[in-house]
């Protein structure tokens, strides 16, 4: 919500229920979360194929394809991965009016975010997919050497090292 109290949202004639009918389909947020290296873009990437083939109208918000622009202003801090996760909470309901099925896949380590984000998605349409995988596993699969990086103490707040999920 704004803090400027001379902004209004203004609605047009065509909504989310006709741009739903139009696509056939009820559009929605699927909220993939966990470690790095758990499988959330794989899994996105791999069910907005399915869909896609089916004719739905689909989006992936991958985490590091969002910090490469409209969240490349923003570092590892708690406060800026909260920021991180609203503005993908914000994105993500724009998005869902546009009549898109929308997958996200964010580690999104504070519940409080994710909380925050269920609650700006009106009607339940937030389903949150927990991947989960042991840490084990996903430094086993950790193609970008960011655990290895994060354990030499070369990256600071790194979910599951030196911060919490």
């Amino acid at each position: 919500m704004s803090r400027e109290k001379n902004i209004k949202w203004y609605n047009g004639c065509v909504n989310r229920t006709n741009r739903e009918h139009l696509n056939g389909h009820k559009s929605v947020v699927l909220w993939f979360t966990g470690l790095s290296g758990a499988g959330k873009s794989t899994l996105a990437y791999s069910v907005e194929e399915v869909l896609h083939k089916k004719g739905f109208r689909t989006f992936v918000l991958d985490g590091d394809n969002v910090r490469h622009g409209l969240n490349s202003d923003l570092d590892f801090s708690h406060k800026d991965r909260t920021e991180n996760i609203r503005r993908i909470g914000e994105v993500s309901k724009l998005m869902m009016e546009a009549g898109f099925i929308i997958m996200t896949a964010f580690i999104s380590p504070f519940r409080e975010d994710r909380i925050e984000v269920r609650n700006l998605i009106p009607n339940g349409d937030f389903i949150e997919i927990y991947c989960k995988a042991s840490l084990e596993t996903c430094e086993a699969r950790d193609v970008k050497g960011l655990y290895k990086s994060a354990r030499a103490g070369e990256i600071k707040n790194y979910t599951g090292v030196n911060s919490p999920y």
